[in-house]
């Protein structure tokens, strides 16, 4: 939105309405906003009216500066889309000078800038001046009215209306390098123009040594079907879009079978530009010849096709006059598995589905209807998260699932709990740090003395440190897993950044502050010295574990997601009521890390292993949420566990190779970072007894706060049984052990084997179980 501009003569003239415009961009149509004009008059004369009533008639937002100094201010403020600057009168200021001025600005390197000038006397003079000076058209005085319009008119159709496609085209481009999908831009003359990272990555070429040259100077695969060349060609040729099976040869001289879609470019004169072609690797590589074959030989024109057709052949028909099929399911069978059938590539869900339904084929009547009522249940997307019964179960458990793995009631209130993100997040000046690890307070560094240790003591530290144990705690890890030397940064750069993410964590939460995120950081640290998690994770792996438990939470408010998106939080509404907090964790880190210099710990390191680096923090952290935990689990228990197993079982030759390929496919490492920090996050009942009760105390008063806040602002309450007049710690801690911890952490000690930690889980169980049979609803029992 615009304002009133802060300099005493300014006037803005305001639009009667204001309209959204469609601005065609190849196949696309981009939402423009009404054009933001910013005229520059020393004076009001008939010349600065007119063009003031132009932009009121073509509903633009259009406004007036006096001087350069206020005509930079607003422009900086703004960003206009034209610019009209007086040059007719030199002793007001110097155009010119202005003019060179905007364009010394990175966001005017879109807008268009024109020049009213005086009526030539005698001869025309020269643009070049003009032109040198940065503005790309003259406008010879006239005040007509609607000379003015039609100039307005023509600028906002010529100019600028070219300068907004070129400013799409960056986001289009920095879509490009962004996509995982590897992307090649050839030319009608099948020249490449464009690769983007992904495709450098996936193929291992570097962007140098591919363009500007011809497609068929780059090695091809011998594993094509000799003709498939040809097949391609003829159909791209004719304008036609072409999906299939294609196999591209890496530099490196291996083959690698792709998904290859290639669609024509129409550009000027309506003929084909450009061919843009999207390459996906299988992930898939043992599909049979037959199949490949078979996609191959498809043009996406075959695919649509063949979307119509029963694969079936005729046995749903049968069934539809059961009891069953009268009520349109078989139908919505028969539909679904023409789709399925039309996809080019299968997903394993894909494959069992496909598997069931050929089952059905030769299936007595009652075991084709159990199958079909299995289909129903794979067909949902939440395959991994548990059914609940009904409230007649445990509430304690209810309530904890409930509050935990949803994403809120979606029922909005009248009042509206806005969690601000405007307070900006900066380093706070009354905090001093010790310049290295060498100048630690000796009574700080002696809490440190056992870091290594599982049952390290972290309320000490806090106590020690004024409730910043993250700093130290952090100084002290990093420096143990050389993470400065990994990252190339100074030691008071990773000071400073420490410093600057516990500032941002609110010490005022009774959990969710920067105590729990040492103690993520310092489990974290723990799980990485295990020997199977060293075998199956890189220096980069560990690098970004460290770095993501460190700000898991960081500027967390202290509620949850369903309380947010209950209130119609502002974060909420940013994030679309899904991973609302985890998404916020993740992006105000890199936001806070990269803003500054003096904190920005990614500084150095190269391009592709920041890369790299971020999305495994941003993937570590978005695992922390709950309403996935049980997909997490059962992942990594299906991928890993289950296989590990299976070769410790069968013994004999290959052990160690077969073990090696488990632990360090790209596939298992992520799902065992996943798994480390959300045991790291949710580890309090594996630690010492005193802990576990502390921790407990904490959590389940940030609860009752919470139930507190939402009857107090009528919102609903998402876990009614932590009400603190009547909530039992000792239930909710033993609903949270049963429903969450256990089956989790029993995976985990498989993997990492953690037999100290399984202890204390039995104990602090044991202890919970003790209070809850004594009918205790407090963290202890009475005095005797």
């Amino acid at each position: 939105m615009w304002s009133d501009l802060p300099q005493p003569a300014g006037k803005v003239t305001t639009p009667l309405k204001t309209t959204l415009t469609e601005v065609q961009f190849g196949p696309m149509k981009l939402l423009k906003d009404p054009l933001q004009v910013l005229l520059v008059f020393a004076k009001e004369d008939s010349q600065s009216n007119g063009f003031c009533w132009a932009c009121e008639k073509a509903n633009f937002r259009c406004s007036m500066a006096r001087t350069p100094e206020s005509a930079l201010e607003c422009f900086l403020e703004k960003h206009h889309d034209l610019v009209i600057i007086d040059h007719r009168h030199s002793r007001h200021f110097d155009a010119e000078a202005l003019c060179r001025s905007i364009r010394a600005v990175n966001s005017a390197e879109n807008t268009v800038i024109v020049a009213v000038v005086k009526r030539p006397d005698r001869e025309e003079a020269s643009v070049m001046p003009l032109i040198n000076a940065g503005f790309n058209r003259r406008y010879v005085e006239n005040a007509n009215m609607m000379a003015c319009y039609n100039e307005l008119l023509q600028l906002e159709h010529g100019e600028v209306r070219a300068q907004f496609k070129l400013r799409a085209g960056n986001a289009i481009f920095t879509a490009l390098e962004q996509s995982q999908e590897a992307i090649e831009i050839t030319s009608e003359d099948q020249v490449i123009q464009y690769v983007n990272p992904a495709y450098e990555s996936i193929m291992g070429y570097q962007q140098g040594e591919l363009i500007g040259k011809e497609i068929i100077e780059v090695p091809k695969s011998e594993k094509n079907k000799p003709d498939l060349l040809e097949t391609i060609n003829s159909c791209i040729r004719k304008g036609k879009e072409w999906q299939g099976i294609y196999y591209a040869k890496k530099k490196n001289g291996d083959s690698i079978q792709q998904n290859v879609k290639i669609t024509p470019v129409i550009g000027q004169g309506g003929k084909i530009r450009h061919y843009v072609s999207i390459n996906r690797p299988l992930n898939d590589n043992n599909k049979s010849d037959k199949s490949s074959e078979r996609v191959q030989a498809e043009s996406q024109t075959d695919i649509q096709s063949s979307k119509h057709k029963d694969r079936r052949k005729g046995s749903l028909d049968v069934r539809s006059t059961t009891s069953r099929g009268s009520d349109g399911s078989s139908q919505r069978r028969h539909s679904s598995m023409a789709r399925i059938h039309s996809m080019t590539i299968e997903a394993p869900i894909t494959k069992v589905i496909n598997i069931i339904n050929a089952a059905q084929e030769s299936s007595p009547m009652p075991v084709a209807e159990a199958l079909d009522r299995v289909l129903e249940i794979l067909r949902t997307t939440e395959l991994y998260s548990p059914q609940l019964g009904t409230k007649d179960e445990d509430p304690h458990t209810n309530d904890l699932v409930g509050g935990l793995m949803t994403d809120g009631l979606r029922r909005l209130s009248g009042n509206e709990y806005i969690f601000s993100t405007k307070q900006p997040h900066h380093l706070p000046s009354h905090l001093t740090t010790p310049l290295s690890l060498n100048d630690i307070p000796p009574r700080i560094a002696q809490t440190m003395e056992n870091e290594d240790s599982w049952d390290f003591d972290i309320f000490n530290l806090e106590a020690a440190t004024m409730k910043r144990p993250l700093t130290y705690l952090g100084l002290k890890i990093f420096s143990r897993f050389g993470v400065c030397e990994f990252l190339n940064c100074p030691e008071a750069t990773l000071r400073s950044w420490l410093q600057v993410i516990e500032a941002n964590y609110h010490s005022s939460n009774s959990y969710h502050n920067s105590s729990h995120a040492a103690d993520v950081l310092h489990a974290t640290a723990y799980f990485l010295c295990k020997e199977r998690v060293k075998q199956s994770l890189d220096p980069i792996d560990e690098v970004a574990a460290l770095i993501a438990a460190t700000v898991h939470d960081v500027d967390h408010p202290g509620r949850t997601n369903s309380f947010l998106c209950n209130a119609g939080s502002e974060l909420a509404i940013l994030y679309n009521d899904t991973a609302v907090l985890e998404s916020h964790h993740a992006a105000l880190a890199f936001q806070i890390t990269t803003r500054d210099d003096k904190c920005n710990i990614f500084k150095n390191i190269e391009r592709n292993e920041y890369r790299t680096l971020r999305q495994a923090i941003i993937d570590m952290v978005l695992a922390t949420e709950m309403t996935k935990h049980f997909e997490h689990v059962n992942k990594f228990v299906n991928s890993i566990n289950k296989p590990l197993a299976a070769v410790e079982e069968n013994g004999g030759n290959g052990d160690e190779e077969s073990v090696k390929s488990i632990l360090t496919s790209p596939e298992n490492r992520i799902l065992v970072k996943r798994m480390l920090i959300k045991c790291a996050d949710i580890s309090n009942p594996c630690r010492p007894l005193e802990l576990c009760i502390e921790w407990a105390g904490r959590i389940s008063e940030e609860y009752f706060a919470q139930t507190d806040e939402e009857k107090r602002q009528g919102l609903p309450v998402v876990m009614p049984v932590f009400d603190r007049n009547t909530c039992s710690i000792p239930k909710s801690q033993i609903s949270f052990i049963d429903y969450f911890i256990t089956d989790m952490f029993d995976a985990w000690d498989a993997f990492a084997d953690l037999p100290n930690l399984m202890q204390h889980l039995d104990n602090n169980f044991k202890y919970w179980k003790g209070l809850d049979e004594r009918k205790l609803h407090s963290l202890r029992p009475p005095p005797e």
